[in-house]
């Protein structure tokens, strides 16, 4: 029997996280999934065998303890997944500068510091970095204009996957921005197109397929490719 693989999911209390770690779960992987506080982790603590990390990642020594806790392990798939939608509503002339900070930080910045102290832990030739993006994040999508500072976040983030990737300079590496699909999640709402379920069987499917094919694409949860 194949020996299972081993998944890292960043930011897994609820939402598209938690299924993606129930999926994971599901498929035979091994998974370690972090929260803020393991106290309040919810659904996911009744999720088989997974093992629960703290990580608050907009705090740079947590991210450090991270690393070092997880040291030796190697992963099949890293998934990036926390972020917020900030402010609401976004209205340019109110919002305060911290908080935009606070979304910037947490969507964009945030991602890259995790990604940089774990992706040489990712399996040479097959492991698989995922960024949870946005088809929002694409700049030439009109639609989300309500939510334009959070549109801004996930085009900042694809632009700070991009770079990351040239500074890697690791052609064999495989990494994912993806988009999950207008999702029924907090953060999604209840009109949304389709459920968690869905959701995050395709994402899975979709870092299966990509497996081995090193470079960077944007793709949805079906597989198709997105524009930049």
């Amino acid at each position: 029997m194949a020996t299972a693989k081993t998944a890292l999911i960043i930011g897994a209390s609820r939402g598209l996280g938690l299924g993606l770690v129930q999926r994971l779960q599901e498929d035979g992987w091994n998974v370690i999934a972090t929260v803020r506080d393991p106290q309040k982790a919810g659904a996911l603590a009744s999720v088989p065998g997974v093992r629960i990390e703290q990580l608050e990642m907009n705090d740079t020594a947590q991210l450090d303890g991270l690393k070092q806790r997880l040291q030796g392990e190697v992963f099949d798939l890293l998934f990036v997944n926390a972020g917020v939608m900030g402010p609401l509503p976004q209205d340019l002339e109110t919002v305060r500068n911290q908080d935009i900070g606070d979304l910037f930080m947490t969507n964009a910045v945030a991602p890259i510091r995790v990604a940089r102290r774990l992706v040489g832990q990712v399996r040479e030739g097959s492991g698989v970095l995922a960024f949870m993006s946005s088809i929002l994040g694409s700049v030439t999508v009109p639609d989300g204009g309500e939510v334009c500072l959070y549109k801004a976040s996930k085009a900042a983030l694809n632009s700070m996957i991009n770079s990351f990737v040239v500074e890697q300079q690791r052609p064999g590496l495989c990494v994912l921005a993806m988009h999950p699909g207008w999702v029924k999640t907090d953060m999604g709402g209840e009109n949304a197109e389709i459920d968690v379920l869905t959701s995050t069987r395709g994402m899975l499917e979709q870092i299966k397929a990509q497996s081995g094919k090193g470079g960077l694409r944007f793709i949805n949860y079906k597989g198709e490719p997105l524009t930049w």
